[in-house]
C-alpha cells in the first residue's frame, strides 16, 4: 500500500505540472474526503448538504464540487481508485495549488505583463469551451449520430474493394523476365513464392481486398484498371520496388456498423457545428486586419486574401 501510495503522488504531481486531461471522475455528492461511500450512514448521507467545504485555505473555501472539477484532470488510470486513498492526496494537491496561488498574489505577481497576459489567455480559453459545449453538446446527441448514420452510411453500396495479388522485385529487368514467364502459363502464385521479397510471398502474394486508398497511388491505379484475371503486363513501379499485380476479384465493400461509424461521424459532426458556431460570431464582431509589423494594409493588401488560420 505505501508503494501505492507514492506511486499515486507521483502521478497526482505530473497531472497537476503537466495539466494532463482525462475522462471525468464522478465524486458522490456529499462524500467527505477519506471517507469510503459505503461508511456514510444513510441518515447522514439525507442531511448532509449537496455540496460540502471540505476545506478552505486562508478562508478561500475548497468545496465537493471543486474536488469533482479537479479529479477531470486525471489519468485515466486513476479512475476506479478507492476513494478513501484518492480524495485525500487529491485535496492535498489542491490546498498547495490555492496556498501556491495566495503566495503568487501576496508577491504582485499577477500585475506582471506576462502573466497577466497569460492568466487573461487562460480565462478566454475557459470561456470558448464553455460556450462551445454549451451550444454545440446539444446537437451532437446519441440520438441526432444514428439519424446521421441512417441517412449517409446504412444501407448504402459501400466502397469498391478488389482482391489482387502481386510479386515483389528489386529491379525492372526481374520483373520483366517474370512476366514472360506468366505469359508462357506460369502460375502466378508458385512464381510469387519464387521470386517475391513482399512479407506475403509464400501466401502466393495474396493480398487480401484493399479499397484504393488503402495502397500507394501508382500501385492503386494499376490494379482498379485491371479486368479479374489479368495481370499486369507492364512491370508498376512503386517506392518499394518493382510489381507485378494480379486482380482476383472485385466487389462493393459492406458499409460499416454504427458502431464502426460512430466516432467518425461523431468527430465531423463536432467539426461541422463548430465551423457554422464561429462562421456566426464574426459575423456579430468587427474585425480589422493589419500587417504582420502592425502597419495598415495598403488598398491592394486588401485584395489580397488573408493567410489562412491554423485549424
Amino acid at each position: 500500500m505505501l508503494r501505492d501510495s507514492k506511486a499515486l503522488a507521483r502521478i497526482l504531481g505530473l497531472t497537476a505540472a503537466f495539466g494532463v486531461l482525462a475522462a471525468p471522475v464522478v465524486l458522490a455528492q456529499g462524500t467527505q474526503p477519506g471517507t469510503p461511500p459505503a461508511a456514510a450512514a444513510p441518515q447522514a448521507a439525507a442531511t448532509a448538504p449537496a455540496n460540502p467545504v471540505i476545506a478552505k485555505v486562508d478562508g478561500l473555501e475548497i468545496r465537493m464540487s471543486d474536488l469533482s472539477e479537479a479529479a477531470q484532470g486525471l489519468p485515466e488510470q486513476l479512475r476506479g481508485m478507492p476513494p478513501q486513498m484518492l480524495f485525500p492526496m487529491l485535496l492535498d494537491q489542491m490546498i498547495d495549488r490555492r496556498a501556491l496561488a495566495i503566495q503568487a498574489r501576496k508577491s504582485g505577481l499577477e500585475k506582471q505583463d506576462d502573466v497577466r497576459r497569460a492568466m487573461e489567455a487562460a480565462a478566454d480559453r475557459a470561456l470558448q469551451t464553455a460556450y462551445v459545449s454549451r451550444e454545440i453538446g446539444p446537437l451532437v446527441t446519441e440520438a441526432a449520430i444514428r439519424a446521421k448514420y441512417d441517412a449517409e452510411i446504412a444501407g448504402k453500396t459501400g466502397v469498391e474493394e478488389v482482391h489482387a495479388r502481386h510479386i515483389l522485385v528489386a529491379d525492372e529487368a526481374t520483373a520483366k523476365k517474370i512476366i514472360e514467364e506468366l505469359k508462357k502459363g506460369g502460375d502466378f502464385a508458385a512464381l510469387a513464392k519464387q521470386y517475391s521479397s513482399d512479407s506475403g510471398a509464400q501466401q502466393g502474394g495474396d493480398l487480401g481486398f484493399f479499397k484504393k486508398d488503402d495502397m500507394v497511388p501508382e500501385f492503386a491505379t494499376a490494379a482498379f484498371a485491371l479486368k479479374v484475371g489479368e495481370y499486369t503486363l507492364v512491370p508498376v513501379k512503386t517506392q518499394f520496388g518493382w510489381h507485378i499485380i494480379k486482380l482476383e476479384e472485385r466487389r462493393a465493400a459492406p458499409p460499416p456498423s454504427f458502431e464502426e461509424a460512430h466516432d467518425e461521424l461523431r468527430q465531423k459532426m463536432i467539426q461541422d457545428a463548430y465551423q457554422k458556431l464561429t462562421v456566426a460570431a464574426r459575423a456579430t464582431v468587427k474585425v480589422e486586419r493589419f500587417n504582420m509589423d502592425g502597419s495598415v494594409p495598403r488598398p491592394t493588401d486588401a485584395a489580397e486574401p488573408p493567410p489562412a488560420r491554423p485549424r
